[in-house]
């Protein structure tokens, strides 16, 4: 049955081919507020779902693009594995195809690794309505260029996804969170000084009040380090960075427009007026705030970052800062090579790709 769903969107894709058609690659709409709107002939991919094959022993699993994402972790959690990278749903019927057409990690980040790290293979429709194979199953098996890993953030531009091989671990023997009351650059001072010391550290936020440092591991190791960082448990570590993970937070219940700015884990507290939170020891730092675009990216480039405007700003402003003109030619180069007649996802990733 699925082998013919991925026939009748290689149809569809061939057929927008021929009438020159753009298309729109529709799975949940979970994740619609992020990137530009495209405007386009929905393709519907959420019927092509389904776990193709999971060994627990050789940790890897893979599944169809418009697999639930809650439905692959319950499978994995079954098992006692997790995805190590965390990825947020940011609604109950996420997908893994649009999860890692996005790109979007979770508090463990900086410890574990993104949704890139732990793509082995996947097969796709490009834009010549052929249906491709990239990667596998292992680790160690690309010679040449690393195509299956293009996929994980172009946000479909590249090519429909219909399958994805991922590598996962198993769940952590134990895991406490830390809370500490200090002010912004005292938290900032101390995730760093944690996260480069030998210690079971898995994610680290600050809420404007709060640190918090959760620790997960085997139990004496998360014991120990309790006793070095010192701080108070919190009473139920796996919803409050549930919480966070999906922007359930009270911070992001805000109607100001949401920055996501990437920067430098050291980077001091930039002047930018609003409310922030940070996470990932201060790599990812969340911003509200009514300054312009300009002002926002201005100060983000100046610390060596950039900055994505998330949610509740006008579709109009650039979504993702726009790279440089080398790092663009590269994007339309690749653009041409898998999407030539510019049909899959047109402009939301960037205007003209």
């Amino acid at each position: 049955m699925n082998r013919e769903i991925s026939k009748q969107l290689q149809q569809q894709v061939l057929a927008a081919i021929q009438s020159a058609q753009p298309l729109q690659i529709v799975g949940s709409g979970s994740k619609n507020f992020l990137g530009h709107i495209c405007d386009a002939t929905p393709l519907e991919v959420s019927g092509h779902r389904g776990i193709v094959s999971y060994d627990p022993v050789e940790l890897v699993v893979t599944a169809r693009a418009g697999t639930p994402l809650r439905e692959l972790e319950q499978t994995l959690a079954d098992a006692g594995q997790i995805l190590p990278f965390e990825p947020p749903c940011f609604g109950p019927d996420a997908t893994l195809g649009g999860t890692i057409a996005c790109g979007l990690s979770g508090p463990g980040r900086p410890f574990a690794g993104s949704a890139r790290d732990y793509v082995l293979g996947v097969k796709v429709i490009n834009g010549r309505g052929e249906i491709l194979n990239f990667g596998g199953q292992v680790m160690k098996n690309v010679a040449g260029y690393d195509c299956s890993r293009l996929m994980v953030g172009a946000m479909g531009t590249l090519g429909v996804i219909l399958e994805v091989s991922l590598k996962v671990l198993p769940k952590q023997a134990a895991e406490v969170t830390l809370i500490n009351k200090v002010s912004l650059p005292q938290a900032l001072k101390a995730m760093n000084r944690w996260s480069g010391q030998s210690l079971p550290l898995s994610a680290a936020c600050y809420d404007g009040e709060q640190s918090y440092l959760r620790l997960s591991g085997a139990k004496s190791a998360v014991e120990s380090a309790c006793q070095l960082i010192g701080g108070e448990p919190h009473g139920d570590s796996s919803l409050f960075w549930q919480r966070v993970k999906e922007h359930q937070q009270p911070f992001f219940q805000s109607s100001l427009p949401l920055w996501r700015l990437s920067l430098p884990a050291h980077t001091p507290a930039l002047d930018l007026p609003g409310a922030w939170f940070i996470d990932w020891c201060g790599a990812q730092r969340w911003l509200l705030t009514e300054c312009s675009a300009e002002t926002v990216r201005e100060q983000t480039l100046a610390a060596g970052g950039h900055a994505t405007l998330f949610r509740r700003g006008s579709r109009n402003i650039d979504t993702f800062q726009p790279p440089a003109a080398g790092v663009m030619q590269l994007h339309r180069r690749l653009k041409q090579a898998f999407d030539p007649d510019g049909l899959l996802n047109p402009g939301r990733l960037y205007p003209g790709l």
